[in-house]
């Protein structure tokens, strides 16, 4: 199915406001950051148990290009390439994709306990997106291939951020040491894309991603409507903000990335990284970084 040309593309380095529509970012000015708020995140990253990255690209960052690893955070890459291939028409979202017994991974999502065994490439993903189902995205991987979403990656400027190898639960030493490694800046830049783009596979990844049900890290402490998932056609939103996001958690790690909406758009990401054990800290240290996250779409925080 063709629904559109996903060739000219909002790089994640170069995402600009690219007009006005109905149910489309709008404002593309500045957020209201203080000094002070940026120097309470440095003090955040500081105290933090290990490495807190956190990016709002030309408003807020911390240790923005420091490589780190994203758990789950990193399936928004294979959505990302999903996407662009859907819009193009290189691939149907009603195509039907049969489950093998190596896509089956434990840990999150629903499919190891359900009986269906062929799906389409849009449940899939919805599962990918919602749930951050296991088994579902090694099925999208097996389908796509990663050199294809390596591609993707390298096609909208991602530098610095690769998925490198499918769900394994466990992971063992000869596998590679990660599923995904990236940078704040990287993500940041994509999400911030994202929210201002406005080609199809934009805004079928946005989405996707408003399906996350995991509201429990950068949205957490936030005044949200976890149930709303289409994209507020007037801002500023009513019910405090708006999040479509994508989390990541594993021992040690902890990240967000995604689009907030309140008095304006922007994207953000949030990682976190520590010794196994301290996932709490590095939780607490998410929620209050996404706080000042909000305030960069909300004017919150008082000019310098």
């Amino acid at each position: 199915m063709n629904t559109g040309d996903a060739g000219d593309v909002v790089s994640a380095g170069d995402a600009v406001n690219a007009g006005d529509g109905g149910g489309l970012p709008r404002d593309a000015g500045p957020g209201d950051v203080s000094g002070a708020a940026r120097g309470s995140l440095a003090e955040l990253a500081a105290s933090c148990p290990g490495t807190l990255a956190v990016c709002v690209p030309g408003l807020l960052g911390v240790n923005e290009d420091v490589v780190l690893p994203l758990a789950s955070t990193g399936k928004v890459l294979l959505l990302a390439a999903l996407a662009r291939d859907v819009a193009s028409g290189a691939l149907d979202p009603a195509e039907p994709v049969a489950l093998l017994d190596e896509d089956y991974a434990g840990g999150s999502g629903l499919l190891t306990e359900l009986s269906a065994r062929r799906w389409t490439i849009g449940d899939l993903a919805v599962l990918t997106a919602s749930v951050s189902d296991n088994t579902a995205t090694n099925a999208l991987l097996r389908r796509l291939g990663l050199a294809r979403v390596d591609a993707a990656a390298g096609a909208l400027g991602l530098a610095g951020t690769r998925v490198h190898d499918r769900i394994r639960e466990p992971r063992l030493p000869a596998h590679p040491p990660a599923f995904a490694t990236g940078t704040a800046r990287d993500l940041a830049g994509l999400m911030r894309s994202v929210a201002y783009g406005r080609e199809p596979w934009q805004r079928l990844l946005l989405g996707w991603m408003a399906c996350n049900t995991d509201r429990g890290l950068v949205p957490a402490l936030l005044p949200h409507e976890p149930e709303d998932r289409e994209p507020p056609r007037d801002l500023p939103y009513a019910a405090g903000v708006w999040v479509a996001n994508k989390t990541g958690t594993d021992a040690g790690t902890r990240a967000d990335v995604g689009v907030i909406a309140a008095a304006r758009w922007e994207g953000y990401a949030v990682l976190a990284h520590g010794p196994e054990g301290s996932e709490q800290a590095l939780v607490r240290a998410v929620r209050q970084a996404g706080v000042a996250v909000a305030a960069t779409v909300t004017g919150a925080a008082a000019r310098a």
